[in-house]
């Protein structure tokens, strides 16, 4: 499961203004496997998606991924046979996208990528200042 739709997946992040990467995708349904083109918003550790490209605190999100549960993401054209395609791999399932071009494809990627590497960076220090403070 990517996450709850609605507010409560929110937390206190204001995906309406200074996101650090916007941008339409075709993300495939999770249970009606069909492709959709969706908003999508990277910010704070969260990947929000909107049916419109026009958000506000008003909006509610159709889903969102925790970047803390990724483990990976990679190009994926060969993988479902399709040009600009690429995954997100979580602790609990993969998810498949499609960009409008090869540099928006490369352009989450790299985005979505330091996501995670600032994440697990941020996790590591959080655990190591606990196991000093215990010193």
């Amino acid at each position: 499961m990517f996450g709850k739709n609605g507010r409560s997946a929110c937390g206190d992040v204001e995906f309406w203004h200074g996101q650090e990467r916007t941008g339409w995708l075709m993300k495939q349904g999770e249970y009606i496997k069909t492709w959709r083109r969706r908003w999508f918003v990277l910010k704070q550790g969260k990947i929000f998606w909107f049916k419109s490209d026009i958000v506000s605190p008003e909006s509610i999100p159709r889903g969102v991924i925790e970047v803390n549960r990724c483990l990976s993401i990679k190009g994926a054209e060969d993988t479902i046979n399709k040009p600009f395609a690429f995954e997100i791999s979580t602790i609990d399932d993969s998810m498949f996208f499609i960009a409008d071009s090869e540099k928006e494809k490369e352009d989450w990627i790299n985005a979505v990528g330091r996501a995670i590497v600032r994440h697990s960076k941020s996790m590591l220090e959080n655990e190591q200042g606990d196991y000093t403070s215990t010193l």
